[in-house]
């Protein structure tokens, strides 16, 4: 297994579907056969640019191990999210 770090920006909700949407990626990553090293919950931050009309968004750093086909999933998985605004998978180590 290698180590992957994810960082997602998720737009502006509740509390309780804001941690919700955090323990769905992490439960997508351990069923995959990956760990799950640290979440990081950055806050809400403004954004750079708008993104969908939106001017803040809530930052995630997630680091774990997994094998390359959990990643591909948890990116797909990351598209077809609305809540999710943007994210970016890094293998840690390049």
């Amino acid at each position: 297994m290698k180590t992957y770090e994810v960082m997602y920006i998720v737009k502006p909700i509740e509390e309780e579907a804001f941690e919700a949407l955090v323990a769905k990626f992490d439960n997508l990553i351990t069923s995959h056969g990956g760990t799950v090293e640290k979440t990081d919950r950055w806050g809400k931050k403004r954004l750079a640019y708008e993104i969908n009309d939106l001017a803040e968004g809530i930052y995630v750093l997630v680091t774990f191990n997994a094998e390359p086909a959990a990643v591909k999933e948890l990116d797909r998985v990351m598209k077809i999210s609305d809540d999710i605004l943007r994210h970016m998978i890094i293998r840690k180590g390049e």
